[in-house]
């Protein structure tokens, strides 16, 4: 007669676990890491020309900028 043999699954190794937890947080900081440096690199850019209306700027270095706008007669 044939016996039917019934296996329990055994539980996944801790060692198994870990070192799928380590590899999701290195990849998840290799993810943050990749968010700042394109983060800075897109806070660095610079804008070569922009154009408003009839105002052409290539080069523009402000260190203090003061608007005063004033409503008169002629607008």
């Amino acid at each position: 007669m044939a016996r039917d043999v019934i296996r329990r699954s055994h539980p996944p190794r801790t060692t198994s676990l870990l070192a799928v937890a380590l590899a999701a947080a290195a990849v998840g900081a290799i993810a943050v890491g990749a968010l700042a440096i394109g983060r800075l690199a897109i806070g660095r850019a610079t804008v070569k020309r922009a154009r408003f209306g009839s105002l052409e700027v290539d080069d523009l270095v402000v260190r203090k900028l003061r608007v005063i706008e004033r409503q008169g007669p002629d607008r």
